[in-house]
């Protein structure tokens, strides 16, 4: 755990060299969360769990100006990182599906419809996270990072600097304004 913070704290300050280790130290534990939020959301059949693992790597690498301090912060960034690459898989999926520059085909089958209803609600929390992102910020945060990189409470309270007992009350009141949001 020491080993890995060092690690973190010299890949912010911009060793390539530390950034690779946190990575290979951490992909084991990256898959596992990946697998567990695309399988529990049932996207799994479309989003391959270490192509979303490397896409958000790649993502963190090439942002410079991210400064981790630690194993929570970081799966903070994994955790929004992660969020952006679904969210990008779902859209881009979408868009293929109308058609993308291709002749249109009337399907008589309902089979369609009903993948389309996964990635539909996808998209949907993600808007609705964007208009939680204008009234309070950390909600969002929590999400992210409960939701999207699987952080513990305890986590989740060190990476934001407030006591577990915020992050629950946090976590409740995105639940309750997401299936609000959601109806």
């Amino acid at each position: 755990m020491a080993e890995l913070t060092v690690l973190i704290r010299r890949a912010a300050d911009g060793d390539r060299q530390a950034r690779d280790a946190v990575f290979r130290l951490i992909y084991g534990e990256l898959r596992k969360l990946a697998r567990a939020q695309l399988t529990r959301g049932g996207r799994d059949a479309g989003l391959d769990t270490v192509a979303v693992v490397n896409e958000a790597y790649l993502r963190l690498t090439k942002a410079q100006c991210l400064k981790p301090g630690d194993r929570s912060h970081y799966f903070a960034y994994v955790g929004h990182a992660m969020r952006s690459v679904v969210i990008d898989c779902v859209r881009a999926r979408a868009a293929a599906r109308r058609g993308g520059g291709n002749a249109h085909l009337t399907l008589t089958t309902g089979i369609a419809d009903a993948a389309a209803i996964d990635e539909t609600q996808v998209i949907r929390v993600h808007e609705a996270l964007g208009e939680l992102a204008a009234v309070d910020p950390r909600i969002v945060q929590v999400v992210e990072m409960k939701y999207f990189a699987g952080l513990s409470e305890r986590d989740i309270a060190s990476a934001l600097g407030v006591a577990e007992r915020t992050v629950r009350r946090d976590w409740e009141k995105a639940r309750m304004l997401l299936s609000l949001a959601l109806k």
